[in-house]
């Protein structure tokens, strides 16, 4: 072949691969761009962050339910399992970055990997929480009161979920009132949450006191403290949260003498903490052998802003409505009821999620 046609050759050569290169080399970036879109969260993109807890909390549970509804959609909703307690509302009102994790809960609740998501790279746009929880971010109370209400704060589902406050005793101690920890002279072991320090301080078992006497008041968060107590005092989320593991455990491991409370006492604790009179049932946990009379709470919703888009605030309503069955495979006891899906004390009901109960008659 003469020189000049293989130069010819040669350069063709180089040509198509230097057009082999530009081609790879525009291919890699086209797909390197969709993955970085791809993994950009946020509604429009279709990779909502949701302000929920651990997978076997109930927020976290919520938050599984809400994601297996949005599935079919097309939706990845993104889950924080550490936005929980007070935050997940200040963080959905605000448009936050998730929080991370606790070091010291995390160590506390002693949950494996598995457990927990990987926490979201992007701000936090809808969640989970109690009703009484997102009632009092609304109005700025509680837990809320020292940061001024958040008004900007939508309901779109709410979840039934039984609450009991429950108050126990080690049958062993022989007590049938709570009055009568008061005069026994030994340093007294509690576990509280949520309303038990009400109940100690309506007996005039303050903490203050407890402690002075050598005694402890303790939240039940370590094993150490649920393998040694006298009492247990505990409702909400202590009570009736897995990842507490408190009636779950300890009405297991120890014979218990359960207590109920006083009409007046009942009273004042459903008036100051959104709560209504109720019964334990009976067979509840090993040792209730009838109702027992009590303070009880249902709910926990699915909550956004004002400026969610009237159409995911739609569909987030419609999915859970339409995928109900995801709620009886939980590990916890959780319903739909038409008649409350829709109500949260005074929270404002999104447009959007609004539009699509009237349609389906659940309001009027």
């Amino acid at each position: 072949m003469p020189a000049s046609q293989q130069s010819v050759g040669k350069g063709d050569a180089m040509i198509t691969r230097s057009r082999i290169v530009i081609v790879l080399a525009l291919t890699t970036l086209v797909i390197a761009t969709l993955t970085l879109s791809a993994q950009e969260t946020g509604i429009k993109n279709k990779r909502p962050v949701f302000a929920g807890a651990c997978k076997v909390c109930p927020w976290g549970a919520v938050a599984e339910i809400v994601k297996g509804a949005l599935q079919p959609y097309g939706y990845d909703l993104q889950i924080c399992s550490s936005c929980a307690q007070s935050e997940g509302p200040r963080l959905v009102a605000g448009s936050r970055m998730p929080s991370p994790p606790n070091p010291a809960v995390e160590a506390a609740l002693q949950l494996s990997p598995n457990q927990r998501y990987p926490l979201p790279g992007g701000p936090v746009e809808l969640g989970a929480t109690s009703v009484q929880n997102l009632w009092r971010a609304y109005e700025g109370k509680g837990a809320y009161a020292t940061e001024g209400p958040r008004r900007n704060l939508r309901l779109l589902a709410t979840i039934q979920a039984p609450n009991y406050l429950i108050v126990a005793v080690k049958s062993e101690l022989g007590v049938t009132d709570l009055r009568q920890l008061k005069d026994k002279k030994w340093p007294l072991r509690v576990i509280v949450g949520n309303e038990g320090q009400e109940v100690l301080n309506y007996y005039g078992l303050t903490r203050p006191a407890i402690e002075s006497a050598g005694g402890h008041v303790g939240s039940s968060t370590t094993v150490a403290e649920r393998a040694n107590f006298d009492a247990v005092i505990a409702g909400g989320s202590l009570g009736n949260a897995p990842e507490f593991n408190v009636w779950y455990e300890v009405s297991q491991k120890f014979n218990l003498a359960y207590l109920q409370l006083p009409d007046d006492l009942l009273d004042k604790l459903a008036k100051e903490n959104d709560m209504q009179r109720g019964s334990i049932p009976n067979g509840l946990l090993r040792g209730i052998d009838h109702p027992i009379p009590t303070v009880v709470r249902t709910g926990h919703v699915v909550f956004g802003r004002d400026d969610m888009p009237d159409d995911f605030a739609y569909l987030v309503a419609k999915a859970l409505d339409e995928h109900q069955d995801l709620l009886q495979w939980s590990h916890l006891n959780f319903s739909y009821n038409n008649h409350t899906v829709w109500k949260a004390f005074d929270v404002p009901l999104h447009p959007g999620a609004a539009k699509y109960y009237r349609e389906r008659g659940y309001m009027k």
